[in-house]
């Protein structure tokens, strides 16, 4: 299992997490964060704004899955065009095991949303 960590700006987080449902992965963590990247904030004026709003969206999925579910992020994440400085970032990670907390149960893999249908 892979966990995907995505930095968006905020007018973008809930067109991403629509694309994720769509493409079958509706459990997303949605966390508002500040930070900066390579361009240390933005100037407007005299004023330096060096922390800005971004929003992170975590997503748990199966290995195999790991390319589709960047594509989702990608289109959805990116600014008109070709995208702009500031859009985010991804980070991808492996996750060595996963419980839930109401039953104790150690998962295998997450479940997407056409296998639960199939249940």
């Amino acid at each position: 299992m892979l966990m995907i960590r995505a930095i968006v700006r905020p007018a973008k987080a809930n067109d991403v997490m629509q694309g994720l449902l769509d493409a079958g992965y509706p459990a997303v963590t949605k966390i508002p964060v500040v930070g900066r990247g390579k361009q240390r904030g933005l100037k407007v004026g005299d004023v330096v704004y060096d922390e800005l709003p971004k929003e992170m969206l975590v997503v748990v999925v199966p290995d195999n899955d790991k390319d589709f579910v960047l594509d989702a992020i990608m289109i959805n994440a990116k600014s008109d065009g070709d995208g702009k400085f500031g859009d985010g970032k991804i980070f991808v990670s492996k996750v060595e095991e996963v419980y839930t907390i109401s039953s104790g149960a150690k998962e295998e893999e997450p479940v997407t949303i056409e296998e639960s249908k199939e249940a």
